[in-house]
């Protein structure tokens, strides 16, 4: 009896932290986001003992091409962080593009983004609300934010990006740089689900 009583005591000291989740901040456990799949709610992984996999444990890769990137791809544009990120996907404010690869993209993505590969962002200028011009194009009045990413400090396709948007018309202060890219989004276990879905 005394020890089912002690096993009881223990178990109820023990709930509250069983109870306790990984929150993306003290006040915010998910953010539920609208994507052309449906609803996806976006939340760590609950495992304390889960680790990062492959590639993103990697630390070292040669540069060039994965040189690191600087905080600030190009004057007027606005680097941020995971929790801006979350707050454009929950107000519809900005669209998120994936700046990678196709294959990137199609591996794992932050839930809601669009894939734009770097080499065609200038050429997609429409899809962010420009019109084309005879001297390429004309980006005024209600063009959306744009937040750009990719695979992490150390990439620079999203830079890239960003710079050949400018170039094409673009307005740099409607750019966004989400700067750490799946890299860091992997390293806090956010929600990936993958390209397309």
């Amino acid at each position: 009896m005394r020890g089912m009583l002690l096993g009881l005591c223990i178990a109820a000291i023990a709930a509250p932290a069983l109870a306790d989740k990984v929150g993306i901040t003290k006040d915010m456990m998910s953010v539920t986001v609208t994507t052309p799949g449906g609803a996806v709610e976006i939340k760590r992984n609950q495992d304390p003992e889960a680790r990062l996999g492959e590639p993103w444990t990697k630390t070292s890769r040669p540069c060039p091409n994965f040189c690191i990137q600087p905080m600030t791809p190009a004057p007027g544009v606005t680097t941020i962080g995971e929790l801006e990120v979350l707050e454009f996907l929950k107000s519809g404010e900005a669209l998120l593009v994936d700046g990678r690869v196709r294959p990137q993209y199609e591996q794992g993505t932050i839930p809601g983004a669009m894939s734009v590969p770097y080499t065609e962002a200038a050429d997609r200028l429409e899809e962010f609300g420009c019109e084309v011009d005879f001297d390429g194009w004309i980006c005024e009045g209600e063009v959306p934010s744009v937040v750009l990413f990719c695979n992490g400090p150390w990439c620079g396709q999203s830079p890239t990006a960003a710079r050949r948007m400018i170039e094409a018309g673009f307005p740099a202060e409607k750019i966004y740089y989400y700067r750490g890219g799946m890299q860091n989004w992997n390293m806090l276990g956010l929600t990936v689900v993958p390209g397309g879905s």
